[in-house]
């Protein structure tokens, strides 16, 4: 009898991986790592593995990127205000962030506008946008932790927080956007408890037209932001973030699988994973350890295949530190190993059911695209010249 996690994946592989209107295509089984087989499938239209960062625009246009990010944090909109326009007070709102004489949500628009008109060499290669919506921590002003998952038991903040959500969503309307909810928080909604539906949070009374249909907890809350998004931005591919804190830990992927399909994972496009915020040079200067070897990185790509499998939804690896081993440990020059790892077994990295390599620091003074001597735009170009990587479940 076939396995639950194979069913899923045989599901998965006929439907498509990907949100709106992405489809998967099937060539002959090719041997992979591990006896495992690859087939070509696509991901939001494309068939190989996606290589983007957070970056400037000279950055952006400096490679054949395929997708760029940026964090939408800072705090959700004031309570009754920055509705039309942007008053002195909406400063930190997203919503805001751009000139104030034009609408609210017009930083967002850009976003998209740019990534749609982005060229190499001359010849127009639109970029995916990416947009990691990270605003309940920082709206709350709590705790992170456990401190925070029990603050969102509010209905008078979640039903702001779910009205700045379908905010979003309406300024992307039919636009192709990936859209990336929430770092770090379910992970503490499973320290809290392994099962999201015994964590409260009153979705339905916060949001009635949309979520009245949705249970009041954790899960009911996941849920009913990725059906506000098929209802809102139907060409949008929505996926929750999944925290491989204990990813060297046996058991982990198939316990934090488990978690996030009661979550609601299934219901979205894919699944986020982050393997450090900082680089490990960093660290060490903060006598911590976070140094990746090639066991430890093995690990990673082996949790993120039982992520996969156990969600049925491939995963995006995200906010990837970019420091390499020509950097001097210094401030923006930090050393890490992660980037040339993952760029040196890229096909293990798409035989573990990974579509999306997304670069960048989640802290400020760590290394960037810009200072950390070419070496991303250097490896995503030789990746492009030498084919890509044709995506593999």
């Amino acid at each position: 009898m076939l396995s639950r996690a194979t069913v899923i994946l045989l599901l998965w592989a006929l439907a498509g991986c990907g949100g709106g209107s992405s489809g998967a295509s099937a060539a002959p089984p090719e041997p992979g790592a591990g006896g495992a087989t690859c087939r070509a499938t696509t991901f939001m239209g494309r068939d190989s593995l996606m290589i983007g960062a957070t970056m400037e625009d000279a950055t952006a246009a400096a490679a054949p990127f395929d997708a760029r990010y940026r964090y939408l944090a800072g705090g959700i909109r004031p309570a009754g205000t920055c509705t039309a326009t942007c008053a002195p007070d909406c400063a930190d709102w997203w919503g805001c962030w751009q000139d104030p004489a034009l609408p609210p949500g017009q930083y967002l628009l850009d976003h998209l506008r740019t990534t749609a008109a982005a060229a190499w060499q001359g010849s127009a290669r639109p970029q995916m946008p990416v947009i990691t919506y990270y605003e309940i921590l920082q709206s709350l002003q709590v705790a992170e932790g456990a401190a925070e998952v029990a603050a969102v038991n509010d209905a008078a903040f979640l039903g702001r927080y779910l009205d700045d959500w379908r905010f979003l969503l309406q300024r992307i309307g039919d636009a192709r956007v990936m859209l990336h909810i929430e770092p770090d928080f379910w992970g503490f909604v499973r320290q809290v408890n392994e099962n999201p539906h015994a964590v409260p949070a009153p979705v339905a009374q916060a949001n009635p037209t949309d979520c009245s249909a949705h249970e009041n907890s954790m899960a009911g809350l996941a849920r009913c932001m990725i059906a506000m998004t098929r209802k809102y931005a139907p060409m949008a591919a929505v996926g929750l973030h999944a925290s491989p804190w204990d990813y060297t830990v046996a058991g982990d992927g198939a316990a934090v699988s488990a978690f996030m399909v009661a979550l609601g994972a299934a219901d979205g496009d894919f699944v986020v994973t982050d393997p450090a915020d900082r680089d490990a040079g960093y660290y060490s200067s903060l006598g911590q350890d976070r140094w990746w070897t090639d066991a430890s990185a093995a690990q990673y790509l082996a949790w993120s295949r039982q992520v996969a499998d156990g969600v049925g939804r491939p995963t995006v690896i995200w906010q990837v530190p970019l420091g390499n081993m020509a950097q001097n440990n210094t401030r923006n020059h930090w050393q890490d190993t992660r980037l040339d790892y993952l760029f040196a077994h890229l096909r293990e990295v798409a035989l573990a059911g990974i579509v999306a390599l997304l670069f960048g620091a989640g802290m400020p003074d760590q290394t960037t695209p810009e200072s950390d001597g070419g070496n991303l735009v250097a490896r995503t170009t030789a990746n492009w010249r030498a084919g890509g990587t044709a995506l593999c479940q």
